[in-house]
């Protein structure tokens, strides 16, 4: 068997569903899906069911343990060369396994990657969250783009890597956020080749709403310095930059009621010399609070619209790339204080709403 296919799922069988179409319809075939169920409340085995007369499928139930450990669990139990790692929220466009195949025949790697995209019929709201986490003005490029800020780290819900050198590096850890970073900075620890496959790319569907969308980037953050506890070398100005811009819009916001207390206070005196001084001070203050966050929001309306072909998709990625990045910054900064500055020991957000 070339490849194996290792899907966690936790309560997505509709996912699930429409990730078997996609791998039923791929052009290059010598492959197997094992699904391994992590202690969902709605299993997916029904849906599984559907396929394996058409398909080499298994299926696995679990109690759960995290999306981690039940890659590991789903790795002990498969066949091929390399181990492909999927999130079930992704759908393969149909020369998926193609464009791997044509990579590692031109050129070798032990680990791999791909980059993703929206599909046309995600929400306008999953597709402004795509371009958040994908745009080079929000995360630097570092998820797939061929301009970026750091090298190239696989992501668990697009990976490949060769099943020998999965087993050498002994699997995910058992971190419930940043695995899959964990994960990469390991690979090239270990003298392993890895590389980007920029034609290997999926449609993933990431979070439905802002809410959701926030908890994960918030999570993402806190991650990030969770890694630098373990790893400091790992730690680079790339995942600093959203901190940097939350501490930014922190300030900007304070100017701006800065200079709504004056215009206020001097909308009610009755003296002339406050009134000439403190007003134009409390116009000048909410013109300097507000430009900087105009001029960034018209970028991202801009870049959005163009790419994603629509203006109502340009402005709702305002409201998600603000979301990324403070979202991230936020989690970056409370787990810098509770980990670096008081010493705690690692730890995560929304333990148990984070999928609500």
């Amino acid at each position: 068997m070339r490849y194996s296919v290792i899907i966690p799922v936790y309560n997505r069988p509709d996912e699930v569903d429409e990730l078997l179409q996609s791998l039923m319809q791929q052009t290059y075939t010598d492959f197997e899906v094992v699904i391994v169920e992590d202690g969902s409340a709605i299993p997916c085995k029904d849906v599984v069911d559907k396929y394996v007369t058409s398909m080499n499928i298994r299926y696995y139930s679990k109690s759960n343990s995290g999306p981690g450990q039940s890659r590991n669990y789903g790795a002990e139990r498969s066949h091929g060369e390399y181990l492909i790692i999927l999130d079930s929220d992704c759908i393969l466009p149909p020369d998926y396994f193609k464009a791997i195949e044509n990579e590692l025949m031109n050129d070798p790697a032990d680990a791999f990657g791909g980059p993703d995209r929206a599909h046309d019929s995600f929400t306008d709201t999953q597709k402004a969250i795509n371009y958040s986490m994908t745009s080079f003005f929000t995360t630097g490029g570092i998820r797939g783009g061929k301009k970026k800020m750091d090298k190239f780290y696989p992501r668990s819900f697009n990976m490949g890597i060769r099943a020998e050198v999965y087993k050498a590096l002994g699997g995910f850890s058992d971190m419930r956020f940043g695995e899959d970073i964990d994960f990469s900075i390991r690979i090239f620890k270990g003298g392993y080749s890895c590389r980007l496959f920029p034609e290997a790319w999926v449609w993933h569907k990431r979070r439905t709403d802002m809410r959701k969308f926030f908890k994960q980037v918030h999570n993402s953050g806190i991650a990030r310095i969770n890694l630098y506890k373990k790893y400091p070398e790992s730690l680079k100005l790339v995942h600093l930059l959203p901190a940097v811009f939350t501490v930014g819009v922190a300030i900007l916001l304070l100017i701006i009621l800065a200079g709504i207390y004056f215009l206020a206070f001097t909308s009610f005196t009755p003296d002339a010399a406050s009134y000439n001084l403190l007003h134009p001070l409390g116009i000048w203050l909410c013109v300097a609070g507000l430009l900087p966050l105009l001029l960034f929001s018209v970028l991202i309306f801009i870049d959005s619209s163009a790419r994603n072909k629509s203006l109502k998709i340009g402005a709702v990625s305002i409201i998600s790339s603000f979301i990324q990045l403070t979202g991230y910054g936020s989690g970056f900064l409370i787990a810098w204080w509770k980990r670096c500055v008081k010493g705690k020991d690692s730890f995560s957000a929304f333990e148990k709403s984070f999928y609500k």
